[in-house]
């Protein structure tokens, strides 16, 4: 799925960019997102509506779009980012909790699919923005399934409706004049196991077949969610795409009478391997440990200090695999600003260039500005192996500019 860069880009780059920064591959993202169409061409109603907040670009978007995914957001910020670049309609699924009335405003004006958190935000959603010809509706199966350590266990989650609600929820909503529904969930987060995400896909399919049954609707659509898992360590492997949309396949026409378009949510999937953290050594400072300081710190990727998260990591023309034992930390003011805790690597110097893989989805995103730092640039590798700055560095003005002196 992914391609191996030439380490002379990474360098040229350097050069040219001050690290930090992170460079996106575009042939490789490219490539995900057909494997995932071409792994579910027997649906014809398919469709990825990638999730914005794993990479909210609009180059990478704009790439995406053109693959002929979708954009699925969650606030309104990505709905403005979203219509910016030109997506509306069924373009946009909009899937948010806790909503604010100004949000559901926005996605009704675009005409976006809206998915509803709660069965209260129906009235709320019709007092706001109106209602519209369909309407999708969350589904928490609480413990018919497994969670996992980044979203819980799903009767803990704040996420979704309980299946009753749905029922009446729909019958609420018909009420009003909806006709037309699709059913959706996501409980899971960096799933490798394909047995825990077809958990999911039995309970909507279960769901889907009563709604039928008693209510003798057709969904137009099921939406599996997300929360494919990418393989960050080496002996680590592959979600397998290609059997998971086979066994979909076989419970739909088990579950089912009749095809609804499938869709899923699948961020990190689409662009988590094929993005890349580029830093240089800044300090090599030894006390009880030998700590690596570099250039770029938690602000910049804050997976590892804030849940434990693994990175694979290499230095610029030394490789990934050595002897040395080496904590590689930045520079704020906390412990847990550490990207590897005793890793093995070849032996590093003052200058290095360090490349942090799999930084693709949820790394600058979840960038923050504590201790004054600021955010960095994302350059994207074109197909003819040039470079484009797609995002500029953060400069001192960007941070002063909301403050009042």
């Amino acid at each position: 799925m992914r391609r191996v860069i030439d380490e002379n880009i990474i360098k040229k780059a350097t050069e040219e960019y001050p690290t930090p920064f992170y460079v996106y591959d575009e042939s490789s993202i490219r490539s995900a997102a057909q494997k995932i169409k071409e792994a579910f061409k027997w649906n014809k109603g398919f469709r990825n509506y990638f999730a914005v907040k794993a990479l909210p670009n609009p180059k990478i978007l704009e790439i995406l779009l053109s693959e002929g995914m979708g954009l699925d957001c969650s606030s309104y910020t990505e709905l403005l980012l979203a219509e910016r670049i030109g997506a509306k309609g069924s373009d946009v699924m909009f899937s948010s909790n806790d909503t604010p009335a100004a949000d559901f405003k926005k996605a009704h004006e675009l005409d976006a699919i809206i998915n509803l958190d709660d069965i209260s935000h129906i009235d709320f959603l019709e007092k706001e923005a109106g209602l519209p010809d369909l309407l999708c509706f969350r589904y928490n199966p609480g413990d018919q399934v497994h969670g996992n350590e980044i979203i819980g266990q799903p009767e803990e989650a704040k996420f979704g409706m309980t299946k009753q609600q749905i029922i009446d929820g729909i019958k609420q909503a018909q009420q009003k004049g909806v006709k037309r529904f699709g059913l959706h969930a996501m409980v899971i987060s960096n799933n490798l196991d394909k047995s825990v995400a077809l958990e999911i896909v039995k309970a909507l399919f279960d769901l889907a077949k009563e709604i039928y049954e008693t209510n003798n609707i057709e969904l137009e659509f099921i939406n599996l969610g997300g929360g494919i898992g990418i393989p960050y360590k080496l002996e680590e492997k592959e979600f397998d795409i290609d059997g998971f949309s086979q066994e979909v396949e076989e419970l739909l026409r088990t579950y089912l009478p009749y095809e609804p378009a499938v869709f899923m949510e699948c961020g990190r999937y689409i662009t988590g391997p094929h993005g890349y953290l580029v830093t240089k050594v800044r300090h090599i400072k030894h006390t009880y440990k030998t700590f690596i300081g570099l250039d770029a710190s938690m602000h910049n990727l804050m997976r590892p200090g804030m849940y434990g998260a693994y990175h694979q990591i290499t230095i610029l023309g030394k490789g990934g695999s050595g002897t040395n034992s080496y904590d590689l930390t930045g520079s704020l003011c906390e412990n847990n600003d550490k990207f590897a805790i005793d890793r093995k690597l070849p032996e590093i110097e003052v200058g290095d260039v360090v490349i942090i893989h799999d930084a693709g989805a949820h790394g600058h995103t979840m960038g923050f500005n504590y201790n004054g730092m600021l955010r960095s640039a994302e350059l994207l590798l074109r197909p003819d192996n040039t470079v484009e700055l797609i995002r500029r560095t953060e400069t001192p003005d960007d941070y002063f500019a909301t403050l009042k002196f």
